[in-house]
């Protein structure tokens, strides 16, 4: 049986540690939370390459969502069309999507301290894998919008 690297999950969030990176970049804020802050709300509403930023961040905080309410027991109907439905938001729902990214983490990161990790192992697991394909996305969708600046 694997086992479950927090180290890594955390570095996908929070970035890399003092110990250094894992896949991320070893500078500080390479992580989800670092790679968001500073975005404005106009950015995260753009359409880059059929997605926007708001998107990508409600979809990860909803991955999230389901991965905690599937090991707290509770029996759900998981819509992940409706969790790419957010396009255009002002800073008020864009500030609110950050802070339920943060509270999910924080939330799936307490539950999976207390629970028996050999029956959730590929689930948390995923958590990482699926969390980083959106990080790099987020990451090369910021750079377009760098380009996009650079060209006006």
């Amino acid at each position: 049986m694997g086992e479950f690297n927090k180290n890594a999950f955390e570095e996908t969030f929070e970035g890399p540690g003092n110990q250094g990176s894992y896949y991320t970049d070893s500078r500080p804020n390479t992580g989800i939370f670092g790679t968001l802050e500073g975005i404005t709300a106009e950015d995260a509403s753009l359409s880059i390459h059929g997605s926007t930023i708001a998107a990508h961040s409600d979809h990860i905080r909803y991955y999230l969502w389901v991965i905690r309410t599937l090991i707290s027991g509770i029996d759900f109907e998981k819509d992940w069309d409706a969790s790419w439905t957010i396009t255009q938001v002002d800073e008020e729902k864009w500030s609110e999507i950050r802070k339920e990214l943060h509270r999910e983490y924080a939330s799936l990161l307490t539950e999976i301290d207390t629970i028996d990790l050999e029956n959730w192992l590929t689930n948390v697991n995923a958590t990482i894998a699926h969390s980083a394909y959106h990080l790099g996305a987020l990451r090369q969708m910021i750079k377009t919008l760098e380009t996009k600046s650079d060209k006006t």
